[in-house]
């Protein structure tokens, strides 16, 4: 992590066995994902009865570089419905359980969306400008099986509709329009002379 752990205790008596265990579980947490920035965790009692049965109520935030924070916290009726006897050990238990949940289903998503992102890659064709129709809003490109594709000016994420001319190189990918095939994500490719875009 690139900021150190921080364990705060409040209004709770501080513990060395609690720290090591919120230790110990933050060390699994690092184990599914390794590019943790941040980890804090609070340990708060926020109410007590006579019996002192009321749980501590444990608040972990993980840190993530480029996402906003996943942030753990219980109330300790959540607890008590779970265990008969809920103690900070519990607490801790349950609330790195929920953490590390949390956790693995966000790497999941990041590597699908990586797997998507190589999808997209993978489904992406070169072809030509054919037409382009500036006062339409739309053009047409030649595909290399020599088929011809529509495309919307809002198709045109690399480089300029407005600077489009025939015979331009672009890279696309085909999708099923409401008319048939269509080209989104068309990008412009650039030569080694600077045309294009």
């Amino acid at each position: 992590m690139q900021v150190p752990l921080e364990i705060a205790f409040h209004n709770a008596e501080h513990s060395d066995w609690a720290e090591n265990e919120i230790r110990n579980h933050v060390a699994r947490l690092e184990d599914i994902y390794k590019r943790l920035t941040s980890c804090r965790v609070r340990v708060d009692q926020r109410a007590n009865n006579a019996q002192q049965s009321i749980p501590p109520v444990v608040r972990i935030e993980i840190g993530l570089p480029g996402h906003k924070d996943i942030v753990v916290s219980h109330e300790p009726e959540h607890l008590l419905r779970k265990y008969q006897r809920p103690d900070l050990h519990k607490a801790i238990n349950e609330a790195f359980r929920i953490a590390e949940r949390q956790l693995s289903a966000f790497k999941e998503r990041m590597s699908n969306h990586t797997a998507g992102l190589n999808h997209e890659a993978s489904n992406e064709f070169l072809g030509q400008i054919a037409d382009i129709l500036p006062e339409r809003d739309h053009g047409f490109l030649m595909t290399k099986e020599g088929g011809m594709l529509y495309f919307h000016r809002n198709a045109v994420l690399v480089g300029s509709f407005d600077r489009l001319k025939r015979g331009d190189a672009v890279s696309y990918v085909e999708e099923t329009g409401d008319t048939g095939p269509i080209a989104t994500k068309v990008r412009v490719k650039v030569g080694p002379n600077g045309s294009g875009g």
